[in-house]
């Protein structure tokens, strides 16, 4: 433990994960939907998950029983597995751990940990919206549902700890403004919204969409940051004219190269860049923007992509959308990233800490991500790992005393 840590200092982690029940879909849902929303279905020795009419394979054992060690997939994704070293020995399964759905255990593993508190983001949620992008009813009744069961077996703010992050579907508008007013009467003190074009009962439309600006305008009023994490935003699509598979398969041995390489990060570049071209930061000062498990590659080369378009078209930004970036974007690199090169650019209260535990692909120990802020000085490091998350929490910096 760090002299920080000891002195009341811990980190926050902006990047946690729960596994889901079938009942975080159905527990809430109309019963007009069940046949329309997420639902698990036996299919001989094997359990399917079918999202509408069609079975979804976004996750391949939807009951996470047994389920990948925290970890262990690290360097395959990182790019930096060693010679010699055969890829398939390194995914390791185990059986589904207490703290993972219970939120008692996992404050009890936060301890073991070192960490302060987290948000909590969803496994298979993240893959909803686009698995049921045709059915517009079912896909807001099923988010409405899953948020429901989210503030009853996690709550929104857990004991000042856990910080569950409700889903956000912009599909409908007024029922997603209705569902954004119940979240923050609960607590709520962030939003996921998932990036991308956004399905609605007349096509696709831009979040941007003045549409969409009773929505904005309730967050912005509220101060609550939105946030984008890494999920199915149907770009895959795309990349099945290239001779790809047509659907987002992570853990399917369907030819994926070029989503994985490419198109993985699109999703987040485009939807920042649309939200600040249509002028939505511009028409709602107080509204923050924190992408998640995302890297911050793409945010360097948005940053540039936007510099070069206010030379050429200043009368397009209210402000130089570098400094729209530097005060209102913020970002959790990959382990892999420059995080050194990524703060000379945009700057250290604008990176967070964030470990991805206890998905394969993250770290096998949240508090390690300190390793990778080698060159930094100790302010812009304690700002990473718990400063600039507090400051979007609305949390002190310094933990209040517990008194015996």
């Amino acid at each position: 433990m760090s002299s920080a840590q000891a002195n009341g200092m811990r980190p926050l982690d902006a990047d946690q994960h729960y596994y889901e029940v079938e009942e975080s879909f159905t527990r809430h849902l109309d019963r007009d939907l069940r046949r329309r929303g997420v639902r698990f279905v036996q299919s001989g020795k094997r359990v399917e998950a079918i999202a509408g009419d069609r079975v979804n394979r976004f996750i391949p054992n939807p009951t996470f029983d047994p389920v990948i060690v925290p970890g262990c997939m690290d360097l395959h994704f990182r790019g930096q597995v060693p010679d010699g070293v055969d890829r398939a020995s390194l995914a390791q399964v185990e059986p589904i751990r207490k703290e993972y759905r219970d939120r008692d255990a996992r404050v009890a593993v936060l301890e073991q940990q070192g960490i302060r508190g987290t948000l909590l983001f969803p496994t298979m949620g993240v893959g909803v919206e686009e698995a049921l992008r045709d059915d517009v009813p079912a896909l807001m009744g099923t988010v409405r549902a899953f948020n429901r069961w989210l503030e009853e077996d996690w709550g929104f703010q857990y004991q000042q700890r856990l910080f569950a992050v409700p889903l956000m579907a912009l599909s409908d508008p007024e029922q997603a403004a209705q569902e954004v007013d119940w979240c923050l009467a609960r607590g709520a003190r962030m939003l996921h919204l998932r990036p991308a074009p956004v399905p609605t009962t007349s096509g696709y439309r831009s979040p941007g969409d003045p549409i969409f600006d009773p929505v904005w305008a309730r967050i912005d009023e509220a101060g609550v940051p939105v946030t984008m994490h890494l999920g199915d935003s149907g770009y895959q699509r795309w990349n099945a004219r290239w001779g790809e598979a047509e659907e987002f398969e992570p853990f399917s041995r369907q030819k994926m190269d070029l989503g994985s390489m490419v198109s993985g990060t699109r999703s987040i570049h485009d939807t920042v860049a649309k939200l600040i071209l249509d002028g939505v930061l511009a028409r709602f000062e107080n509204l923050r923007l924190v992408s998640v498990e995302n890297g911050s590659d793409w945010l360097m080369i948005l940053e540039k992509r936007l510099r070069k378009k206010a030379n050429q078209s200043p009368q397009l930004f209210a402000e130089h959308p570098t400094e729209t970036i530097r005060t209102r974007v913020f970002t959790t690199p990959y382990a892999e990233d420059d995080i050194p090169a990524l703060v000379e650019r945009i700057g250290a209260r604008n990176v967070l800490f964030g470990s991805d535990w206890p998905h394969g692909e993250g770290l096998a120990e949240p508090c390690s991500f300190r390793d990778l802020l080698g060159g930094l000085g100790e302010t812009d490091v304690e700002r990473i790992m718990r400063d600039n998350l507090c400051a979007l929490l609305g949390l002190p910096t310094r933990e209040p005393e517990v008194r015996a």
